[in-house]
């Protein structure tokens, strides 16, 4: 049941700038792309599969300064920890903002900061004190093709001490984008 209360915040919430652009007859959610983010952390691992919308937003600077795009990113992941810690698994929904600059045409940085919801408030041994966690992105990938990129990304989950304790989750993770 909060799944789906959460992923209906994340709906609306991606389509507010949409609605600003009513005008403008070019679709921004489709054609869209999909990616997969493997991740490994202190004692756990991480899958992802991600929905990211097209450019909500875009700037194109002057020079060779490249573009800054803003997209929406909506994921699925589910975690699981090495040995006998406990709980031994978990399952996230998140909505994250991401900013990527592309400072040439096929390498690009990203960051984002956005809500996540775990299905408990332990993982892995820890303690997190409450299923709603901010999630904090910082990665850089590479355009392979017109529709595939790879890349590399370092994510912090904490609830910013809403609650104690408050120990964080640390994950660093290789994607793959495909657009579509």
């Amino acid at each position: 049941m909060k799944w789906r209360g959460v992923l209906c915040v994340a709906l609306s919430m991606l389509g507010v700038p949409e609605m600003a652009n009513a005008a403008d007859p070019q679709p921004r959610f489709l054609p869209g792309a999909v990616s997969m983010h493997l991740g490994l952390g202190d004692g756990y691992k991480r899958i992802a599969l991600n929905w990211e919308s097209s450019p909500l937003w875009s700037h194109q600077f002057s020079g060779r300064w490249g573009r800054l795009d803003l997209t929406g990113e909506l994921g699925v992941s589910y975690w699981w920890a090495n040995g006998a810690r406990t709980p031994a698994n978990a399952w996230q929904a998140s909505a994250i903002p991401m900013l990527r600059w592309w400072v040439s045409e096929r390498i690009y940085l990203e960051a984002g900061v956005g809500l996540t919801a775990f299905s408990g408030a332990s993982f892995a041994g820890k303690q997190i004190s409450t299923a709603f966690q901010f999630g904090d992105h910082v990665g850089l990938g590479y355009q392979v093709s017109r529709a595939d990129r790879i890349g590399f990304r370092y994510s912090h989950f904490s609830n910013a001490g809403i609650k104690r304790p408050n120990p964080g989750l640390d994950v660093f993770q290789l994607t793959y984008t495909r657009s579509f």
